[in-house]
């Protein structure tokens, strides 16, 4: 494939990272790509965590095929590292691979880089471009880019309702409102989750399993549980398999001992009405290195989530029907006024089978 300018071999530096999409928890999805005179030489992408990172392994592929990379140009979607964790710095082994020019799209926000890698092959004598195609390498990285600046992970609350708004009937029956093909898309989002939350509302209502099925995935994401009083049942198909996040208010001696037993957590986040703390809990799945957290609950707790302010994103698939009187996307407090309302911006829309895919993002971010 010929490389005739930074931006086709930023695309193909994205094209890269999109392989990374489901595996790379808690890294950030990067690709690479080393080009000299338009020729694609080498190409590689983060690899799992304690693994090659995208441009250790483009050079990995380099070297097995004895490919001399002097002279050429790494396309990278984000910043080279610079420090030693787990691998050792990109930023040196582009320098020690004698590359002339690397192209990056974003700056790494987290300390350990921030700017650093940049410096470092400037001061090799590397010639560095930046911003190339920086919206699209943004997006592939939104939850490290988020816990990076924020703390907490990028939060996207998935919904399945009618044109009406409707997302469950008064008695609690909601499957199904969208169609196969709306279901199976919702499990590509869960399965580029680092972790998925529902309340115990939801547990009890639904039984979910909360696992991505519908698509292939190399790793199941964490299963996380708002469950304030501890009330989930030991049968319950969520605890099931892998192990499971609970957060409680309420300090149940015994039931959390069982519940430990079993190989899951419980985490004590109260605040001060006896309910979870939500923002105390996105600051601990930030500690735990949760980039993306994606909420599948009912409308109380989506409710709650966003009049804590800490929703990010609403992704919310739309039935060609009409539901009338029915449990709704968020339980929301009364407003008298519009000024109190929570805006949203459009991100994106598109048809998935018959439904309506819809992604908004609060203004907040």
């Amino acid at each position: 494939m010929p490389i005739n300018s930074d931006i086709d071999g930023m695309r193909a530096a994205l094209a890269q990272a999109a392989r990374a999409l489901y595996n790379t928890t808690p890294n950030p999805r990067v690709g690479c790509v080393i080009v000299r005179d338009g020729e694609l030489l080498a190409e590689g992408h983060t690899q799992p965590a304690g693994f090659a990172h995208a441009e250790a392994h483009a050079l990995q592929h380099a070297a097995a095929s004895g490919i001399d990379l002097r002279g050429a140009t790494a396309f990278v979607t984000l910043e080279p590292c610079s420090h030693h964790g787990r691998t050792p710095p990109c930023a040196d082994a582009l320098v020690k691979a004698g590359i002339a020019r690397v192209v990056v799209a974003i700056e790494d926000p987290n300390p350990l880089v921030a700017g650093q890698g940049l410096a470092r092959l400037r001061a090799a004598g590397i010639e560095v471009e930046l911003g190339v195609l920086a919206d699209e390498a943004r997006e592939m990285n939104i939850g490290f880019l988020h816990r990076m600046l924020h703390g907490r992970p990028w939060v996207r609350m998935k919904v399945a309702a009618s044109l009406d708004g409707g997302t469950a009937l008064p008695n609690g029956e909601s499957q199904w409102i969208t169609s196969g093909a709306a279901r199976d898309d919702g499990h590509a989002w869960r399965a580029q989750a680092c972790a998925i939350l529902t309340g115990i509302g939801t547990v009890k209502q639904d039984d979910p399993q909360l696992n991505v099925r519908a698509v292939s995935t190399p790793r199941q994401p964490r299963r996380v549980v708002v469950d304030s009083r501890l009330e989930i049942a030991p049968d319950a198909r969520i605890l099931q398999g892998d192990s499971c996040w609970i957060f409680a208010a309420v300090d149940d001696a015994g039931q959390a001992d069982r519940l430990r037993a079993g190989g899951h957590e419980v985490i004590l986040l109260p605040d001060d009405s006896g309910k979870v703390d939500l923002r105390a809990l996105m600051q601990e799945l930030g500690r735990r290195q949760i980039n993306e957290l994606h909420v599948e609950a009912g409308f109380k707790l989506n409710g709650s989530l966003l009049r804590a302010g800490v929703v990010d994103e609403l992704l919310i698939y739309f039935a060609p029907c009409l539901l009338g009187p029915a449990q709704g996307i968020a339980r929301l407090p009364l407003l008298e006024q519009l000024d109190g309302r929570i805006q949203c911006r459009l991100h994106e829309a598109r048809q998935v089978g018959p439904d309506l895919r819809l992604r908004a993002r609060l203004t907040h971010f």
